[in-house]
């Protein structure tokens, strides 16, 4: 029955983490059809956007009611999300449905590992399930441009979207049937004011990250007041559950010197893969010359060195500590980085297609003993929350990386390119041919190279200060 309970959560998880990229290589026959290619990145920001906000809702409502009953919510809603968007007439359509779409993908992650936690009661086979949900996940986002490209070439654009209903229903009927829950009676609270304060100061930050590194505007009114409100909504928030019998995000899980430096290897290793994967396709097309098909099938090794990685996570569980592990896996990160940031225009294919397998294997490595951490830290009536906290700064570094490396990236291209717009702005292409654009961009992801490298050199630091927490050091 847990295998099956596992097949269920595994397919749900895939569902959800392929969504956030699955669009990519239907945008032009979306647009095709809507028109609006103005909003086209709102087809994106909305689920991101969504999936934020809902993510630590979700895992605190788990606590409250029942894992099993939350999942089943949570992919109903991504269901009924995705057949909107299929059925979508307009661009202002599609982004609404894809909001939707995104609150029900936010149950998954959260409860999903939380499930496991109770499915597991060894910290070994606790760790391979998680491992395998880790491998799903950063499998289904790599290869989601690829089926999305096949059902846009064969069908339609809608049926990235219809795809999902006959496995999300499969995914709910096998919960349903095989997994069992025992829920304590207990009076129920929901924070409803700090759920609305945590909703609208997520989405103001989150917004103005965005907007602002699009538009390079870092300065306009609107990005002002927008972070100005989120900073305000955030000290509410605080003084809020503060004063909540029930508080959505304990402020205890906030402040915990067990789960600060966990939460902050999260957000930094975030970074550095959404950094890496959303730029190092550029360097393919814009340094190397490679076409498209190319530059998307560099990133392939890092989903079967992820896959492998989580693999053995899992068999060094038991065999040495947790706090171990995870500083073998940031050394790999610090390897990997390193021979990223190394390549030049020069350097042979097989050096990159490393540097890949090295990044996948030690996210592999690293983040399912991120979630026995967790889980290992909080007590049982909190873990919801607390996976949900953590995978909310997860979604929440990918906006974050994006955002600041989008700024070096387009202020570096800008500079070089004699004062053009950067390469997020439409006057510099991925052309290679043009006029001093290959250099532009090597020297402009170099720097990218580099800040990722940075980060692992932090992530690191961050593994040793693990080992001084005494909550942690007893759980593993």
């Amino acid at each position: 029955m847990r295998n099956k309970v596992m097949i269920a959560l595994m397919l749900a998880t895939s569902l959800a983490a392929m969504e956030g990229t699955i669009v990519s290589t239907a945008v032009p026959s979306i647009t095709n059809d809507l028109s609006g290619i103005h909003l086209v990145s709102w087809v994106y920001a909305a689920y991101m956007l969504a999936t934020a906000v809902s993510t630590p809702i979700f895992g605190k409502l788990a606590d409250l009611f029942g894992r099993k009953k939350i999942i089943i919510y949570g992919i109903g809603i991504f269901l009924l999300g995705s057949a909107l968007c299929g059925m979508a007439h307009t661009m202002e359509q599609l982004i609404i449905c894809r909001a939707i779409q995104g609150i029900g993908a936010g149950s998954v992650m959260p409860v999903t590992m939380t499930i496991i936690g109770g499915l597991y009661t060894e910290q070994k086979d606790r760790a391979k399930g998680q491992g395998w949900v880790s491998a799903v996940w950063g499998i289904s986002g790599v290869v989601g441009p690829l089926i999305g490209g096949f059902l846009v070439d064969q069908l339609s654009w809608r049926y990235i979207f219809y795809l999902n209903i006959p496995f999300g229903i499969s995914s709910i009927i096998i919960i349903l049937k095989y997994y069992k829950e025992n829920i304590s009676k207990t009076k129920q609270h929901i924070d409803y004011k700090g759920a609305s304060i945590l909703s609208l100061g997520t989405i103001s930050i989150l917004y103005a990250l965005l907007n602002g590194s699009s538009k390079q505007d870092w300065g306009s009114p609107l990005i002002i007041f927008l972070f100005i409100f989120s900073a305000l909504s955030f000290f509410l928030f605080y003084k809020v559950e503060k004063s909540s019998p029930e508080p959505i995000i304990p402020l205890n899980l906030l402040g915990s010197r067990s789960l600060i430096p966990i939460n902050l290897l999260t957000l930094f290793a975030g970074m550095i893969v959404i950094s890496i994967t959303v730029y190092l396709p550029i360097w393919s097309q814009g340094v190397l010359g490679k076409n498209a098909t190319q530059a998307g099938l560099i990133l392939t090794p890092m989903p079967v060195a992820w896959t492998a990685g989580s693999f053995l996570a899992g068999h060094l569980v038991g065999r040495i500590s947790s706090r171990t592990i995870i500083r073998i896996g940031t050394i790999v990160l610090i390897g990997a980085t390193f021979l990223l940031f190394s390549i030049s225009n020069t350097s042979p294919d097989i050096a990159i297609y490393c540097g890949m397998g090295l990044l996948g294997l030690g996210m592999g490595i690293v983040t399912p003993i991120i979630m026995l951490l967790v889980q290992s830290t909080v007590e049982p009536q909190k873990l919801g929350t607390a996976i949900g906290l953590n995978s909310f700064i997860n979604t929440f570094s990918q906006t974050l990386g994006s955002a600041i490396f989008g700024m070096i990236f387009n202020l570096a291209t800008a500079g070089i390119a004699g004062g053009q717009k950067g390469a997020g702005q439409p006057h510099l292409s991925i052309d290679s041919h043009q006029e001093n654009v290959s250099e532009t961009f090597a020297s402009g992801i170099h720097l990218i190279f580099l800040g990722t490298f940075i980060l692992a050199i932090c992530a690191f630091c961050i593994s040793l200060v693990i080992s001084k927490n005494k909550a942690v050091k007893t759980a593993s």
